[in-house]
């Protein structure tokens, strides 16, 4: 762990963040563990057990892999390993099979990957404008961001109580965001489109990537008054971009488009079958959007406007993953949403090109493009918003709008992931763990800032504190009520729709504040 800190000069407190969130780590191994540590145990058993050729068609299990080729590979790599643990968890036929060595050597191989996302942030660090330290240590922009990152509750909660390997997919990503603000454009490119081949969620952030590189590596000049010199385009800068993207795809794709099984793992990949929402929906627009047609519903049958034979059965707190209609507004297809989500990247898009403000300016576009997704996406999950609230945490120590935005967006998507873990032992846990890194986040932040105005005005502010009655009603209250059996879907759906309303307010200021704020006017030449 000491190897990503720097050992001189009194920069000895990054390692002991780091070291710190690690043992924190390994005291979470023995909590709950959701659904996703059995699909991860059973894609390692496929991939050593079967040949590459039945990896995507292999189906014993309903946890069939339905990741990229290169997250196959990776989770080929770890059952080499597992082998030495305990041989029975790579048999294909042991459906949710657990042991106590399984257990150690899958939270440990989340820990031990975790180091790459360790490095990426301290790249990050780097990037980082000091001009705002303060005297104390933890005042210092770096610091702050060092804990942000490294104890980010999301992430803890996600990867090391629920279940998942997002702090080394996410160590990819900001690697990548690293070495763009480093002005090292294709090893930053090649690292994309490496994580794009591990998971394919990243997708979401494409276009901030695509518009970035073309605009701030394939043309090599700008105007005085900031438009682009097309003169100074640069085809070979271009071909290099494409023939890493070809390559890291054709080591991909290739053996299986060898096999002729492409459209097979693409149907794997996007399996549009699947309904708008997710079980627990997702704290996005189609929450409101569901929410608006139940309460539509409930007034239709109360004042006998619709007949209720024909309501569709398929109810979306059911906590089914499945395809259903609407009762009174018009049903949303794959198609319609996709296009909504278009055409909420696409501002952002357009500013990035014609209103450049350099690396940060990339960071929104990157932002506001997961946000645009996870708002307005098919089949979003929860869990997607750590996608927008990573990067987040960057800007969150750069200027003190951006550090507002960050904590309402923070606070409350950190807050939509608490139905995840919906065990007694893991109340407290979840509770606590919040509770410190928002405090901490708001404390810091206001400390940094506190020559500025203050971070939130009072609507804000209210909003913010009404997360906590409504954790009491969801916990305490309504598990002793009347309602809990004919509606065991309230506590779910309040979260969900609350929290949807403050993510949806984060991505509007965001956007306002991309949209009014003035380009960076200044000619470059690289």
């Amino acid at each position: 762990m000491a190897a990503f800190g720097i050992a001189t000069g009194g920069r000895n407190w990054f390692s002991a963040l780091a070291l710190g969130v690690t043992l924190l780590k390994c005291l979470l191994i023995p909590t709950y563990h959701s659904t996703d540590f059995e699909v991860h145990r059973n894609w390692l058993a496929i991939t050593h057990s079967l040949p590459v050729s039945q990896w995507y068609y292999e189906a014993t299990s309903e946890w069939t892999l339905d990741y990229p080729p290169f997250f196959a590979w990776f989770e080929y790599a770890l059952s080499h390993i597992a082998k030495y643990f305990d041989q029975e968890m790579l048999n294909v036929h042991n459906l949710n099979y657990s042991s106590s060595r399984t257990l150690l050597f899958q939270r440990f191989s989340v820990i031990f990957t975790d180091e790459l996302f360790v490095y990426a942030v301290h790249e990050c660090c780097k990037c980082i404008d000091g001009k705002k330290a303060g005297k104390e240590l933890t005042e210092k922009p770096k610091f702050i961001l060092s804990v942000l990152l490294l104890w980010n509750f999301g992430l803890l909660i996600v990867d090391h109580i629920h279940f998942q390997y997002n702090g080394f997919l996410f160590g990819l990503m900001l690697l990548s965001i690293a070495r763009l603000f480093q002005k090292r454009y294709t090893e930053g490119a090649f690292l994309f489109a490496v994580l794009l081949h591990f998971k394919h969620i990243y997708l979401y952030v494409a276009p901030a990537y695509g518009i970035y590189l073309l605009r701030s590596y394939c043309f090599t000049a700008n105007k005085p008054d900031g438009p682009i010199r097309w003169n100074s385009f640069s085809f070979v800068r271009l071909i290099s971009l494409g023939l890493i993207v070809f390559l890291v795809s054709a080591l991909s794709l290739g053996p299986f488009l060898a096999l002729n099984q492409l459209p097979q793992v693409l149907s794997r990949l996007f399996p549009f079958k699947r309904g708008l929402c997710h079980a627990y929906w997702a704290p996005n627009f189609w929450a409101l959007y569901n929410a608006l047609d139940k309460v539509l519903s409930v007034i239709g049958l109360e004042l006998k406007l619709l007949d209720p034979n024909k309501i569709p059965k398929a109810s979306m707190t059911s906590g089914l993953v499945q395809q259903f209609q609407h009762t009174v507004l018009p049903s949303v297809t794959p198609m319609a949403t996709l296009i909504c989500t278009l055409m909420a990247i696409l501002p952002s898009v357009f500013c990035l090109w014609f209103k450049p403000q350099g690396p940060r300016g990339f960071l929104r576009c990157l932002i506001l493009c997961a946000l645009s997704s996870f708002l307005f996406g098919w089949h979003v999950h929860e869990k997607a918003i750590l996608l927008a609230v990573l990067p987040m945490s960057l800007l969150s120590v750069g200027k003190a709008g951006d550090a507002s935005i960050f904590l309402i967006l923070t606070t409350t998507g950190h807050y939509s992931l608490f139905p995840l873990l919906f065990t007694a032992p893991e109340l407290p846990i979840k509770i606590l763990l919040m509770l410190l890194f928002t405090i901490y986040s708001i404390s810091s932040l206001k400390t940094l800032f506190r020559k500025e105005k203050p971070l939130f005005n009072w609507m804000e502010t209210f909003y913010l504190l009404g997360l906590g009655p409504l954790e009491v009603f969801c916990e305490f209250v309504f598990p002793f009520t009347s309602w809990k059996l004919k509606y065991p879907f309230i506590p779910l759906l309040l979260t969900s729709v609350y929290c949807a309303m403050g993510i949806t307010y984060a991505w509007f200021k965001l956007y306002v504040s991309v949209l009014t704020d003035p380009p960076v006017r200044k000619t470059k030449k690289q």
